[in-house]
Protein backbone atom coordinates (compact mmCIF):
# COMPACT_ATOMS: atom_id res chain seq x y z
CA UNK A 1 0.00 0.00 0.00
CA UNK A 2 1.54 3.51 -1.19
CA UNK A 3 2.37 6.08 1.79
CA UNK A 4 0.95 9.85 0.74
CA UNK A 5 2.09 12.27 3.40
CA UNK A 6 0.34 15.54 3.69
CA UNK A 7 3.55 17.35 2.80
CA UNK A 8 6.87 16.75 1.82
CA UNK A 9 10.50 18.36 1.38
CA UNK A 10 11.03 19.10 -2.64
CA UNK A 11 15.04 19.27 -3.29
CA UNK A 12 16.22 20.28 -6.98
CA UNK A 13 19.32 17.72 -7.76
CA UNK A 14 21.09 21.25 -8.78
CA UNK A 15 21.02 21.86 -4.98
CA UNK A 16 23.92 19.44 -3.78
CA UNK A 17 26.48 21.32 -6.51
CA UNK A 18 25.24 24.56 -5.88
CA UNK A 19 25.37 24.16 -1.82
CA UNK A 20 28.96 22.22 -2.15
CA UNK A 21 30.64 25.04 -4.01
CA UNK A 22 29.35 27.33 -1.72
CA UNK A 23 30.32 25.26 1.29
CA UNK A 24 33.60 24.59 -0.64
CA UNK A 25 34.07 28.27 -1.01
CA UNK A 26 34.07 28.38 2.92
CA UNK A 27 32.13 32.09 2.82
CA UNK A 28 28.71 30.72 4.52
CA UNK A 29 27.63 33.73 6.12
CA UNK A 30 25.37 36.41 4.22
CA UNK A 31 27.10 37.24 0.67
CA UNK A 32 26.80 37.43 -2.98
CA UNK A 33 24.56 34.37 -2.81
CA UNK A 34 22.32 35.75 -0.94
CA UNK A 35 22.41 38.98 -2.47
CA UNK A 36 21.49 36.77 -6.53
CA UNK A 37 18.93 34.87 -4.33
CA UNK A 38 16.68 37.67 -3.88
CA UNK A 39 17.76 39.50 -7.22
CA UNK A 40 15.80 36.13 -8.83
CA UNK A 41 12.83 36.18 -6.67
CA UNK A 42 12.64 39.77 -7.92
CA UNK A 43 12.57 39.14 -11.25
CA UNK A 44 11.37 35.45 -11.67
CA UNK A 45 8.48 35.70 -9.35
CA UNK A 46 7.70 39.36 -9.96
CA UNK A 47 8.37 41.12 -6.52
CA UNK A 48 9.59 43.87 -5.23
CA UNK A 49 12.18 45.39 -3.14
CA UNK A 50 12.54 41.47 -1.20
CA UNK A 51 15.15 40.97 1.58
CA UNK A 52 15.62 37.45 2.62
CA UNK A 53 15.88 36.48 6.27
CA UNK A 54 16.27 33.46 8.55
CA UNK A 55 12.79 32.61 9.01
CA UNK A 56 9.25 33.69 7.72
CA UNK A 57 9.00 34.49 11.77
CA UNK A 58 11.86 37.02 11.83
CA UNK A 59 9.61 38.38 8.72
CA UNK A 60 6.52 38.89 10.71
CA UNK A 61 8.43 40.27 13.35
CA UNK A 62 10.48 42.63 11.08
CA UNK A 63 7.16 43.89 9.37
CA UNK A 64 5.71 44.67 12.77
CA UNK A 65 8.89 46.72 14.06
CA UNK A 66 8.89 48.26 10.44
CA UNK A 67 5.55 49.52 10.80
CA UNK A 68 6.42 50.66 14.48
CA UNK A 69 3.95 48.53 16.29
CA UNK A 70 4.68 49.33 19.90
CA UNK A 71 3.63 48.71 23.06
CA UNK A 72 -0.20 49.60 23.78
CA UNK A 73 -1.29 49.11 19.91
CA UNK A 74 -3.56 46.40 18.70
CA UNK A 75 -2.39 44.41 15.50
CA UNK A 76 -5.75 42.77 13.90
CA UNK A 77 -5.43 39.10 12.69
CA UNK A 78 -7.42 35.85 12.52
CA UNK A 79 -6.77 33.25 14.74
CA UNK A 80 -7.07 30.40 11.51
CA UNK A 81 -3.25 30.44 11.18
CA UNK A 82 -0.02 28.79 12.90
CA UNK A 83 0.92 30.56 16.40
CA UNK A 84 3.67 32.52 15.24
CA UNK A 85 1.71 35.13 13.22
CA UNK A 86 0.26 36.13 16.88
CA UNK A 87 3.66 35.54 19.18
CA UNK A 88 5.53 38.30 17.03
CA UNK A 89 2.43 40.75 18.25
CA UNK A 90 3.39 40.35 21.67
CA UNK A 91 7.21 40.65 20.91
CA UNK A 92 6.07 44.33 20.32
CA UNK A 93 4.84 44.45 23.24
CA UNK A 94 1.38 44.82 21.74
CA UNK A 95 -2.02 42.88 21.55
CA UNK A 96 -3.32 40.56 19.07
CA UNK A 97 -7.34 41.14 18.01
CA UNK A 98 -8.72 37.97 16.59
CA UNK A 99 -10.82 38.96 13.98
CA UNK A 100 -13.48 36.39 12.48
CA UNK A 101 -12.92 34.00 9.04
CA UNK A 102 -14.68 33.69 5.93
CA UNK A 103 -15.71 29.90 6.78
CA UNK A 104 -16.14 29.28 2.70
CA UNK A 105 -12.08 29.84 2.68
CA UNK A 106 -10.13 30.35 5.81
CA UNK A 107 -9.29 33.84 5.33
CA UNK A 108 -9.88 37.14 7.10
CA UNK A 109 -13.01 38.17 7.39
CA UNK A 110 -13.27 41.78 6.24
CA UNK A 111 -16.46 42.77 7.91
CA UNK A 112 -14.96 41.25 11.15
CA UNK A 113 -11.79 43.46 10.54
CA UNK A 114 -14.26 46.89 10.41
CA UNK A 115 -15.84 45.66 13.55
CA UNK A 116 -12.62 45.06 15.71
CA UNK A 117 -11.04 48.63 14.65
CA UNK A 118 -10.20 50.53 17.67
CA UNK A 119 -8.30 54.19 18.63
CA UNK A 120 -5.41 51.48 19.64
CA UNK A 121 -5.47 49.57 16.07
CA UNK A 122 -2.06 50.03 14.11
CA UNK A 123 -2.04 47.41 11.68
CA UNK A 124 -4.00 44.13 10.03
CA UNK A 125 -1.92 41.36 9.54
CA UNK A 126 -3.99 39.48 6.91
CA UNK A 127 -3.06 35.60 6.44
CA UNK A 128 -3.42 34.18 2.97
CA UNK A 129 -4.93 30.60 4.43
CA UNK A 130 -3.48 27.42 2.28
CA UNK A 131 -1.79 30.09 -0.08
CA UNK A 132 -5.33 31.40 -1.24
CA UNK A 133 -5.26 35.44 -1.40
CA UNK A 134 -7.61 37.23 0.73
CA UNK A 135 -9.76 40.37 -0.21
CA UNK A 136 -6.21 42.69 -0.24
CA UNK A 137 -8.87 45.44 -2.31
CA UNK A 138 -11.18 45.65 0.50
CA UNK A 139 -8.71 45.33 3.38
CA UNK A 140 -6.08 47.76 2.32
CA UNK A 141 -9.20 50.14 1.71
CA UNK A 142 -10.07 49.43 4.85
CA UNK A 143 -6.91 49.98 6.11
CA UNK A 144 -6.06 53.63 4.02
CA UNK A 145 -9.50 54.62 5.55
CA UNK A 146 -7.98 54.39 9.11
CA UNK A 147 -4.59 55.21 9.04
CA UNK A 148 -3.30 51.51 9.47
CA UNK A 149 -0.56 49.13 7.85
CA UNK A 150 -1.16 46.00 6.06
CA UNK A 151 1.03 43.41 6.76
CA UNK A 152 0.42 39.91 4.43
CA UNK A 153 1.56 36.79 6.28
CA UNK A 154 2.01 35.15 2.80
CA UNK A 155 3.78 31.81 4.36
CA UNK A 156 1.55 29.68 2.47
CA UNK A 157 1.35 32.24 -0.46
CA UNK A 158 4.60 32.20 -2.48
CA UNK A 159 3.06 32.06 -6.37
CA UNK A 160 -0.29 33.51 -5.57
CA UNK A 161 -2.00 36.07 -7.64
CA UNK A 162 -4.30 38.61 -7.01
CA UNK A 163 -6.12 40.27 -9.53
CA UNK A 164 -3.36 39.67 -11.71
CA UNK A 165 -0.45 41.18 -9.08
CA UNK A 166 1.91 38.78 -7.38
CA UNK A 167 1.28 38.01 -3.86
CA UNK A 168 4.46 40.22 -2.31
CA UNK A 169 3.41 43.43 -4.81
CA UNK A 170 0.24 44.69 -3.33
CA UNK A 171 0.63 45.50 0.64
CA UNK A 172 3.09 47.63 2.90
CA UNK A 173 4.54 44.90 3.63
CA UNK A 174 4.67 40.91 2.54
CA UNK A 175 5.92 38.37 4.49
CA UNK A 176 6.91 34.72 2.80
CA UNK A 177 8.67 31.65 5.01
CA UNK A 178 11.20 29.25 3.16
CA UNK A 179 10.66 26.26 6.07
CA UNK A 180 11.41 22.77 5.08
CA UNK A 181 7.78 21.81 3.72
CA UNK A 182 6.92 25.72 1.57
CA UNK A 183 7.13 25.81 -1.57
CA UNK A 184 10.31 26.75 -2.00
CA UNK A 185 12.68 26.15 1.10
CA UNK A 186 16.05 27.29 1.73
CA UNK A 187 16.44 24.89 4.54
CA UNK A 188 14.65 27.44 6.79
CA UNK A 189 14.40 30.60 5.76
CA UNK A 190 12.20 33.43 4.89
CA UNK A 191 11.63 37.16 3.10
CA UNK A 192 10.03 40.29 3.18
CA UNK A 193 8.36 42.77 0.37
CA UNK A 194 8.52 46.23 1.50
CA UNK A 195 6.60 48.70 -0.90
CA UNK A 196 8.23 52.07 0.22
CA UNK A 197 11.95 51.84 -1.12
CA UNK A 198 12.73 54.26 2.09
CA UNK A 199 11.42 51.01 4.34
CA UNK A 200 12.81 48.45 2.09
CA UNK A 201 16.67 50.01 3.17
CA UNK A 202 15.89 50.12 6.55
CA UNK A 203 14.78 46.16 6.39
CA UNK A 204 18.17 45.73 4.85
CA UNK A 205 19.56 47.16 7.83
CA UNK A 206 17.67 45.95 10.14
CA UNK A 207 18.29 41.95 9.50
CA UNK A 208 22.02 42.75 10.32
CA UNK A 209 22.02 44.43 13.48
CA UNK A 210 20.70 48.04 12.57
CA UNK A 211 24.21 48.06 10.75
CA UNK A 212 24.42 49.30 7.16
CA UNK A 213 27.00 47.07 5.84
CA UNK A 214 27.41 48.25 2.58
CA UNK A 215 28.60 51.49 3.69
CA UNK A 216 30.01 50.35 6.80
CA UNK A 217 33.97 49.71 5.62
CA UNK A 218 36.62 48.17 7.97
CA UNK A 219 38.65 49.98 9.15
CA UNK A 220 42.44 49.19 9.50
CA UNK A 221 41.53 48.18 12.93
CA UNK A 222 39.54 45.26 11.58
CA UNK A 223 36.29 46.54 12.85
CA UNK A 224 33.48 47.84 10.38
CA UNK A 225 33.00 51.54 11.21
CA UNK A 226 29.34 52.35 11.71
CA UNK A 227 27.31 54.05 13.99
CA UNK A 228 23.69 52.22 15.15
CA UNK A 229 20.91 54.43 15.36
CA UNK A 230 18.15 51.93 15.28
CA UNK A 231 17.28 48.67 16.81
CA UNK A 232 18.11 45.87 15.11
CA UNK A 233 18.68 42.24 14.36
CA UNK A 234 20.35 38.68 13.60
CA UNK A 235 17.78 37.94 10.90
CA UNK A 236 19.97 37.24 7.91
CA UNK A 237 20.07 34.24 5.65
CA UNK A 238 23.47 33.15 4.77
CA UNK A 239 25.15 32.10 1.69
CA UNK A 240 24.99 28.13 1.84
CA UNK A 241 20.45 28.12 2.67
CA UNK A 242 20.64 31.07 -0.15
CA UNK A 243 21.97 28.59 -2.73
CA UNK A 244 19.65 25.88 -1.59
CA UNK A 245 16.88 28.31 -2.65
CA UNK A 246 18.53 29.50 -6.03
CA UNK A 247 18.70 25.71 -7.08
CA UNK A 248 14.81 24.97 -5.79
CA UNK A 249 13.56 28.42 -7.70
CA UNK A 250 15.23 26.92 -10.77
CA UNK A 251 11.46 24.74 -11.47
CA UNK A 252 9.51 26.50 -9.26
CA UNK A 253 7.21 27.77 -11.85
CA UNK A 254 7.45 24.34 -13.29
CA UNK A 255 6.19 22.79 -9.94
CA UNK A 256 3.45 25.36 -9.63
CA UNK A 257 1.34 24.44 -12.50
CA UNK A 258 1.70 20.73 -11.52
CA UNK A 259 0.31 21.62 -8.60
CA UNK A 260 -2.24 23.97 -10.53
CA UNK A 261 -3.45 20.72 -12.61
CA UNK A 262 -3.80 18.65 -9.36
CA UNK A 263 -6.04 21.06 -7.41
CA UNK A 264 -7.96 21.88 -10.52
CA UNK A 265 -8.42 18.03 -10.99
CA UNK A 266 -9.21 17.55 -7.15
CA UNK A 267 -12.12 20.21 -7.74
CA UNK A 268 -13.29 18.53 -10.97
CA UNK A 269 -13.70 15.21 -9.13
CA UNK A 270 -14.60 16.34 -5.77
CA UNK A 271 -17.40 18.00 -6.28
CA UNK A 272 -20.91 16.81 -5.73
CA UNK A 273 -19.80 14.09 -3.28
CA UNK A 274 -21.81 13.68 -0.27
CA UNK A 275 -20.54 14.85 2.93
CA UNK A 276 -18.32 17.32 1.23
CA UNK A 277 -18.06 21.07 0.82
CA UNK A 278 -15.04 22.42 -1.34
CA UNK A 279 -13.47 25.59 -0.25
CA UNK A 280 -15.11 28.41 -2.37
CA UNK A 281 -12.53 30.26 -4.46
CA UNK A 282 -13.20 33.49 -6.40
CA UNK A 283 -11.62 33.65 -9.96
CA UNK A 284 -9.83 37.15 -9.78
CA UNK A 285 -7.12 35.27 -7.91
CA UNK A 286 -4.74 32.56 -7.80
CA UNK A 287 -4.42 30.40 -5.03
CA UNK A 288 -1.06 28.96 -4.73
CA UNK A 289 -2.45 25.54 -3.13
CA UNK A 290 0.05 25.31 -0.45
CA UNK A 291 -3.01 23.04 0.80
CA UNK A 292 -6.33 21.98 -0.57
CA UNK A 293 -8.64 22.08 1.91
CA UNK A 294 -12.36 21.58 2.31
CA UNK A 295 -15.14 21.13 4.84
CA UNK A 296 -16.69 17.23 6.01
CA UNK A 297 -18.51 15.44 7.69
CA UNK A 298 -17.99 12.88 9.74
CA UNK A 299 -14.27 14.11 10.40
CA UNK A 300 -12.42 12.02 12.28
CA UNK A 301 -14.13 8.83 10.16
CA UNK A 302 -12.98 10.91 7.18
CA UNK A 303 -9.45 11.20 8.39
CA UNK A 304 -9.58 7.36 9.62
CA UNK A 305 -11.10 6.19 6.58
CA UNK A 306 -8.03 7.79 4.69
CA UNK A 307 -5.57 6.42 6.60
CA UNK A 308 -6.44 2.73 5.99
CA UNK A 309 -5.35 3.61 2.69
CA UNK A 310 -2.27 5.41 3.55
CA UNK A 311 -3.28 9.07 2.75
CA UNK A 312 -2.71 11.54 5.23
CA UNK A 313 -5.44 14.20 6.03
CA UNK A 314 -4.78 17.04 8.17
CA UNK A 315 -6.23 20.20 10.13
CA UNK A 316 -3.04 21.64 9.86
CA UNK A 317 -3.40 24.47 11.97
CA UNK A 318 -6.80 24.95 14.32
CA UNK A 319 -7.88 28.20 16.03
CA UNK A 320 -4.83 29.96 18.25
CA UNK A 321 -6.75 32.18 20.37
CA UNK A 322 -7.59 28.36 22.22
CA UNK A 323 -3.70 29.32 23.58
CA UNK A 324 -3.54 30.86 26.98
CA UNK A 325 -0.54 33.10 26.17
CA UNK A 326 -3.30 35.11 23.61
CA UNK A 327 -5.55 35.66 26.73
CA UNK A 328 -8.07 33.18 26.20
CA UNK A 329 -10.65 31.67 23.70
CA UNK A 330 -12.62 34.38 21.67
CA UNK A 331 -16.25 33.61 21.58
CA UNK A 332 -17.68 35.88 19.38
CA UNK A 333 -15.67 34.35 16.42
CA UNK A 334 -18.70 32.40 14.88
CA UNK A 335 -17.43 31.08 11.31
CA UNK A 336 -14.21 30.43 13.36
CA UNK A 337 -16.07 28.33 15.36
CA UNK A 338 -18.08 26.40 12.65
CA UNK A 339 -14.73 26.20 10.47
CA UNK A 340 -12.96 24.23 13.65
CA UNK A 341 -15.26 21.47 13.63
CA UNK A 342 -15.22 20.68 9.18
CA UNK A 343 -12.02 21.78 8.17
CA UNK A 344 -9.94 18.89 6.96
CA UNK A 345 -7.07 19.03 3.76
CA UNK A 346 -6.24 16.51 1.52
CA UNK A 347 -1.95 15.76 0.04
CA UNK A 348 -1.26 18.74 -2.72
CA UNK A 349 2.53 18.84 -3.18
CA UNK A 350 5.04 18.71 -5.43
CA UNK A 351 5.48 13.94 -4.79
CA UNK A 352 1.43 13.98 -5.43
CA UNK A 353 1.14 13.31 -9.12
CA UNK A 354 -1.94 12.66 -11.30
CA UNK A 355 -1.82 8.82 -10.33
CA UNK A 356 -1.44 9.67 -6.49
CA UNK A 357 -4.35 12.42 -7.08
CA UNK A 358 -6.47 10.02 -8.86
CA UNK A 359 -6.00 7.51 -5.90
CA UNK A 360 -6.79 10.17 -3.62
CA UNK A 361 -9.76 10.64 -5.15
CA UNK A 362 -11.38 7.46 -5.45
CA UNK A 363 -10.82 6.74 -1.65
CA UNK A 364 -12.66 9.24 -0.90
CA UNK A 365 -15.33 8.51 -3.06
CA UNK A 366 -15.42 4.25 -1.29
CA UNK A 367 -16.80 6.42 1.66
CA UNK A 368 -16.33 6.95 5.22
Amino acid sequence: MQTIPIFNTHINPNAFELVKETLYGTFLSEGNIVKKFEEQLNKQLGLINITTLNSGTSALHLALDLANVKEGDEVICPAQTFVASALVIIQQRAKPVFADIDYETGNISVTSIKNKITPKTKAIMAVHWGGYPCDMDEINAIAKENNLIVIEDAAHALGAIYKNKPVGTISDYTCFSFQAIKHLTTGDGGAITVKSNQKYKEAVTKRWFGIDRENAAPSELGERMYDIKQLGYKYHLNNYAAALGIANLTDFKIRMERRLKIAKLYDEKLTNISGIKLFNYKFDRRSAYWLYGMHVEKRLDFIRALKEKGITASVIHQRIDRNNVFGGMCNDLQNQAKFEETQIHIPIHDAVNEDAAEYIIDSIKQGW
